[in-house]
């Protein structure tokens, strides 16, 4: 019996030496802090977001979790508080407690992704087991317990700034008017939805003075019975073009629509079909460029973070354009003047047509990634892989934002002239952020 215990304490003893303590080598290597931005992409996709309020999940999340970087790190980071809109102060971390940042930036990024719009315990089960891999890691007791409170106290402070930014106002804001007059936006084929998001551009900037900070020119004057107008040169040329796509502009199309939910109809059938957003799909671009570049976890989260309020306030400013003009789509132009039966490559998104979002969206991301780093960065973007769509290769970030240019032409959905504009101006708005933020010290 005496003979027995030994050999039990012996192999507790040999189980103790080979427990693994590595947990900080494990929530320092940014793939993990990619891999949680795909996981909340994933639940942003499965919650049937629209791409105007996935910008908005994206970058809370984001802040939250580069906030407590920023804390951890003060040598390395300049916090956003005082730098963006509202946001006046983050609490600092208690001088003495040891705090994994990398964890708790992580713990941080998921509080702030499930509670900013998501339905209560979306994330749960992924957290639970970033805390069991922290167990698994050998993280100390002490540790654990800090990190998670410091990842609540800069989440509780990112909530409170979110709530702040008129979000809940405009849910109870009045809905959109239809009117079929000439010129102007009506609902489009197969559901026929109701105009998205009217009143975002009274959301709060958090980069811009405002919404009207960066106008652009008003769009083509409706004309579509002068054949030598621009506006009808427009429609038939983005008519021409999608009835003659070749196999490599269809995949263009296809690579960028971003789709959040394709309604698919078949007789009396219809289903739904759900891809990243736009948004979400520059969210996996970041990851890919930080992998490629061998980033370190403090320059991930800081990219993620820029990346995200560019494309916030790239929505804001072309939601503010989209619904002071409210103009028409191409499809409704063709259909009641050209052909009836006619119908664009992609499936036209539920709002005006001036600006274009994803071209506004990606031009302003371009921006921010091209700061962090550097242009003539080549990537193969391999996002579209889990949707059945083959990988894209690019030079450079602003050369995949041009390419979306064409994207919307070649899918029917967006005049080229728009596309162009929106590309100008989604550069400006990724100026402003790139040049107003001080984020990572040199």
């Amino acid at each position: 019996m005496k003979n027995l215990l030994v050999i039990a304490l012996v192999a507790i003893g040999i189980a103790s030496c080979n427990e693994k303590k590595d947990y900080d080598k494990v929530f320092n290597d940014p793939i993990l802090y990619c891999k949680t931005v795909h996981e909340l992409n994933t639940v942003v996709m499965g919650n049937n977001f629209s791409p105007i309020v996935a910008s908005r999940n994206y970058t809370y999340a984001a802040v939250a979790g580069y906030e407590v970087i920023a804390g951890g790190y003060p040598d390395k980071y300049y916090s956003l508080a005082g730098q963006v809109r509202g946001l006046t102060s983050v609490p600092k971390p208690e001088a003495g407690k040891k705090i994994d940042f990398e964890f708790a930036s992580i713990l941080a990024y998921c509080k702030l992704g499930e509670a900013v719009t998501f339905p209560a315990g979306s994330m749960k089960e992924y957290v639970d087991s970033l805390k069991q891999l922290a167990k698994d890691h050998g993280m100390p007791d002490d540790v654990m317990k800090n990190s998670i409170e410091y990842a609540d106290t800069v989440g509780a402070v990112i909530m409170a700034w979110s709530k702040k930014d008129n979000y809940l106002q405009t849910r109870g804001a009045p809905e959109y008017t239809v009117m079929d007059s000439p010129g102007r936006w009506v609902p489009t084929p197969p559901a026929y939805s109701p105009a998205a998001e009217p009143h975002w551009m009274e959301i709060r900037t958090i980069v811009m003075d405002s919404a009207t900070q960066f106008i652009p020119p008003p769009p083509f004057k409706f004309n579509i019975t002068d054949k030598n107008s621009d506006y009808y040169k427009e429609v038939i040329a983005i008519k021409n073009a999608t009835d003659s796509l070749t196999p490599e502009q269809a995949h263009i199309a296809d690579f960028w629509d971003d789709n959040p939910f394709k309604l698919n109809v078949s007789g009396h059938l219809m289903f739904g079909t759900k891809k990243f957003s736009p948004p979400g799909h520059w969210m996996s671009i970041v990851g890919i460029a930080a992998q490629k570049a061998n980033a370190d976890f403090g320059t991930t989260v800081c990219a993620f973070a820029k990346t995200s309020i560019a494309l916030f306030d790239a929505f804001i400013q072309c939601w503010d354009e989209k619904y002071r003009h409210n103009t028409i789509r191409p499809e409704t132009v063709i259909n009641k003047y050209i052909d009836p039966n006619w119908r664009p490559h992609l499936q036209t998104p539920p709002f005006p047509e001036y600006t274009c979002g994803h071209s506004t969206g990606s031009a302003a991301a371009a921006e921010a990634l091209t700061n962090v780093f550097g242009d003539n960065f080549s990537y193969t973007d391999t996002t579209e892989l889990e949707f059945g769509i083959k990988s894209r290769s690019f030079k450079s970030f602003r050369d995949a934002a041009l390419e979306n240019n064409w994207a919307r032409f070649y899918g029917g959905i967006h005049f080229h002239s728009s596309c162009i504009v929106s590309t100008e101006y989604g550069k400006k708005v990724g100026d402003l952020v790139v040049t107003r933020l001080k984020m990572k010290k040199t």
